[in-house]
């Protein structure tokens, strides 16, 4: 077996070194482009839309890196030659792989953003090299966008870029729906820099995937046309990070929690963008090490197969957490970290050595992004109400709903409910009942959450109501459930789940109420301190979790019977020191 490559900052230290990086993970696509660069094909898993759009998207996604490759002065003639020819053949109406018109809600409006993207920072790759006829088609194409509903969320950026880049092209561009677009990305605002992901959407990864990003991207082409917009967008930027630095480790790893966690690296995309843009929220040693040690640390994860090709997944290959959305070329949208590869050669960034992370408190209350952020030992813990309303996304229990999710220990998702091993309950309260497991899933719209506790109300199941409150401690946090029940079942109040990978060792105990496991990344325990719970370790089944293939999760275990009683679980997961 081929001896992989270890990544360190180092990597990241100059221009020509993160050039290096950025074509190393690139270039293992170039053997998969079709015969006339307008497709990719990396793999055979379908996605919610046409078959057709998956090489096409594909090809857009490795854009978000090769653009600032070329726009700081990279150069590799072979991916030039690749996109001239590319976005040539997929815009010709004539041409057998022309991507095609569009239809509302379309797929192709997501990558449309990546060409408008190059269009804006790289023209001399991405639009001058075209022929007369292929300038018109590609603007005749990215029209399409105008032509037909867009998803009220994130998706309005899409919108607003391609008009962007087609005005600044000196092209013919649709004002009406760029302001309609504007607008819509206003009304999604709530305060201190954080956006929903459109009315009454989540505030999650999309914030630094999108919302903020992409805001920066427009004022910095926009300032004179719309400076107080711009302004505006600049000012939520420095808000925000003053937030969002709270959720990365010093080891440069960030929590998984939300969807699109196949993105992966696209968590750091707007401190890469923040240093382009020049939005000093953190001077450049800092930004520069956030962007090192989270790059790092990604590539030195499986996350590639053996043709070096970016998976499906988290920290291995695992399409039982993908969404409908995620085909095989969609991971590549993790290339939005490398934005800070267009700064050009003289720029300060590339003589700053890496940083460490600013000091940051050990507990902090995220008022506007609704949460409670605790830090210690490498490992940064988010204690979350949960959801409000449900959606159709894939396995948003699992990704927003439960007490807890970790940076050392990311979070499980349920095969099934029909066992507790299929379910795998981390960091969940869950019943087993009528022969099925349940879980929390939307809570109660009326919920407290201050800098001491979070409190809120939920039914797992007809009969079954439950309000419970988390308090952080230094150790971890104290979980009371108030549990009002016409039914007699059980009830598992897990904890992380925790690597148990044979080759590596681990150790594990369960004595009375008490339950733990012990590894080289740390450790889980649970004790009832109330209710009566017997400690218990959980075997779910394999690549249940995100980040590790194999796993145990310790759990305080009740006997539930009708009426009211109480239950409480002490987890601890940072050590004394």
């Amino acid at each position: 077996m081929k001896k992989r490559r270890i990544y360190t900052v180092q990597d990241f230290q100059t221009r020509e070194d993160a050039q290096r990086v950025l074509l190393e993970v690139l270039n293992p696509l170039k053997l998969y482009y079709s015969e006339s660069r307008a497709r990719l094909y990396v793999g055979e898993t379908s996605a919610h839309y046409e078959n057709d759009t998956i090489p096409m998207e594909a090809f857009a996604r490795p854009l978000w890196g090769l653009v600032p490759f070329w726009a700081g002065g990279g150069s590799d003639a072979e991916f030039e030659e690749i996109y001239r020819r590319g976005l040539e053949a997929g815009t010709d109406p004539q041409h057998p792989d022309y991507w095609h018109t569009c239809r509302d809600y379309d797929q192709k409006f997501c990558e449309m953003a990546a060409i408008a993207f190059g269009m804006l920072f790289s023209p001399d790759k991405i639009w001058e090299p075209l022929s007369d006829k292929g300038k018109d088609n590609l603007i005749e194409w990215l029209w399409e966008i105008n032509r037909h509903e867009c998803c009220a969320c994130n998706w309005q950026f899409f919108s607003i870029i391609t008009n962007t880049a087609m005005y600044k092209a000196g092209r013919p561009y649709d004002k009406k729906r760029l302001e309609e677009g504007l607008d819509c990305i206003d009304a999604y605002y709530d305060a201190g820099g954080w956006y929903h992901d459109g009315n009454g959407g989540d505030k999650d990864y999309y914030n630094p995937f999108v919302m903020v990003t992409y805001g920066m991207v427009y004022a910095k082409f926009m300032q004179e046309e719309d400076p107080q917009r711009c302004k505006r967008f600049t000012e939520r930027a420095l808000a925000f990070g003053r937030d969002y630095i709270y959720w990365f480790s010093e080891d440069g790893s960030s929590f998984a929690y939300g969807r699109s966690m196949t993105y992966r690296f696209a968590q750091a995309a707007y401190f890469s963008v923040c240093a382009l843009c020049g939005v000093e929220v953190f001077p450049l040693p800092v930004l520069k090490g956030i962007l090192a040690r989270h790059l790092a640390h990604w590539l030195n994860l499986p996350i590639f197969d053996n043709a070096g090709i970016l998976t499906i997944g988290y920290a291995y290959p695992n399409l039982q957490m993908s969404e409908s959305y995620n085909a095989p070329g969609s991971p590549y949208w993790a290339m939005k970290a490398f934005l800070f590869l267009a700064l050009p050669s003289q720029h300060p960034f590339w003589q700053v050595p890496a940083a460490p992370l600013p000091k940051l408190t050990d507990k902090k209350f995220l008022k506007h992004a609704g949460m409670i952020i605790q830090r210690g030992d490498s490992n940064v813990v988010a204690l979350v109400p949960g959801r409000t309303q449900t959606d159709g996304h894939s396995h948003t229990i699992e990704k927003y709903s439960k007490f807890a999710y970790s940076s050392r220990f990311g979070f499980s998702i349920a095969r099934s409910q029909v066992t507790l091993a299929e379910c795998a309950p981390d960091s969940m309260l869950a019943f087993e009942v009528y022969g099925y497991v349940f879980v929390k899933n939307i809570i109660e719209k009326e919920f407290s959450i201050s800098e001491d506790k979070l409190i809120y109300t939920w039914m797992p199941v007809q009969g079954i109501r439950v309000t419970t409150v988390i308090e952080p401690v230094r150790t971890g946090h104290i979980r009371t459930h108030s549990i009002r029940s016409e039914i007699s079942c059980k009830a598992y109040d897990c904890g992380f789940a925790l690597s148990t990978d044979d080759r590596k060792g681990f150790r594990q105990s369960q004595d009375g109420a008490f339950a733990g496991i012990w590894n080289e990344d740390g450790f889980c325990t649970v004790t009832s301190l109330q209710g009566g719970g017997m400690g218990e370790i959980l075997v779910p089944d394999p690549n249940t979790n995100l980040m590790y293939p194999k796993t145990k999760i310790p759990m305080a275990v009740y006997e539930i019977r009708p009426g009211e009683q109480t239950a409480v679980t002490r987890v601890e997961y940072f050590s004394q020191g």
